[in-house]
């Protein structure tokens, strides 16, 4: 039987990747005198691949990578005005309003009754915090953890800490790469949610999900049935 459930936030509890596209689009606005919009998304892309391990996840590190790619597109030709413009688009994606996913809090409710709940998630643990606060959900959690990033190792760590029971246990995401097939590789449990949109760093090939054992459902209420399956 399972006893903590823990949730990944960004994109299972709250839309998140709906703030990066549209920041994306603005920003390609911007330097939409210098190249195309396809140009500036690939660099600006890259920019944040080789920019996590610095500046690790979330709106600032997104930011500076914004700022980094403007100034190497235009060959140091970029504005004040054009980077005052940048800033403050940071500036709106982190005061955007916390969107719930539908069913989201009616399912937290009903499962707060009757299971340990965790927050594990990636990202600024300022910005992490505060959207949750914002959520209206945080009471519903019996621990947040805010980490630099998710693999086997620190889910291992962070069970132990907790005193959780891997057998017990399961992680609700909807990224493969961070959420399930680390917890896989544990032996632990793993429900898969996914969102309408898949960051490009999250992709993970056909080939890294043959064998793995995972459910896979399509919306956050689908988990109390399934939980319900296993008594």
């Amino acid at each position: 039987m399972i006893e903590t459930i823990a949730f990944d936030a960004d994109d299972t509890l709250w839309h998140n990747e709906r703030i990066f596209l549209s920041a994306k689009e603005k920003y390609t606005d911007i330097l939409s005198a210098y190249h195309d919009e396809s140009w500036i998304v690939d660099h600006l892309d890259a920019a944040e691949m080789r920019n996590i391990k610095h500046f690790g996840y979330g709106i600032k590190g997104f930011t500076l990578s914004m700022v980094e790619t403007a100034v190497d597109l235009t060959e140091g030709r970029v504005t004040g005005g054009e980077i005052r413009e940048v800033i403050d688009l940071a500036r709106k994606m982190l005061a955007s309003p916390i969107e719930v996913l539908d069913e989201v809090e009616e399912t937290i409710r009903e499962l707060s009754e009757s299971h340990r709940l965790l927050v594990i998630t990636k990202g600024d643990l300022f910005d992490q915090e505060t959207k949750l606060a914002r959520s209206g959900l945080g009471d519903y959690f019996d621990d947040v953890e805010v980490v630099s990033q998710k693999n086997s190792e620190v889910y291992r760590k962070i069970l132990a800490r907790h005193e959780i029971d891997p057998n017990r246990f399961v992680m609700v995401g909807n990224s493969l790469k961070s959420d399930i097939l680390p917890v896989v590789e544990l032996g632990s449990n793993a429900v898969h949610i996914p969102y309408e949109t898949e960051w490009f760093h999250e992709r993970v090939s056909a080939e890294e999900l043959v064998g793995k054992d995972y459910i896979q459902i399509e919306k956050i209420s689908g988990l109390l049935s399934w939980l319900n399956e296993r008594k």
